[in-house]
């Protein structure tokens, strides 16, 4: 859980500094949110966790 949420985090505060440079309009900021309730909804969604708990455990391992 702890994983999710800084993931959510992250995404948040990317998006937001995407938005403040205008990398990123609102429009197509809202069509991603979308996508990502739609995407959560499908059967998918478990597969998905599993690779990002994975890439963490991954990254999670390396040594500087």
């Amino acid at each position: 859980m702890a994983i999710s949420i800084s993931v959510v985090l992250l995404l948040v505060v990317l998006a937001v500094i995407f938005l403040r440079s205008g990398g990123l309009k609102a429009s197509h900021a809202m069509v991603c949110v979308l996508l990502g309730f739609f995407l959560a909804g499908t059967s998918m969604a478990p597969t998905i966790q599993d690779g990002l708990n994975a890439t963490a455990s991954v990254v999670g391992s390396l040594r500087p």
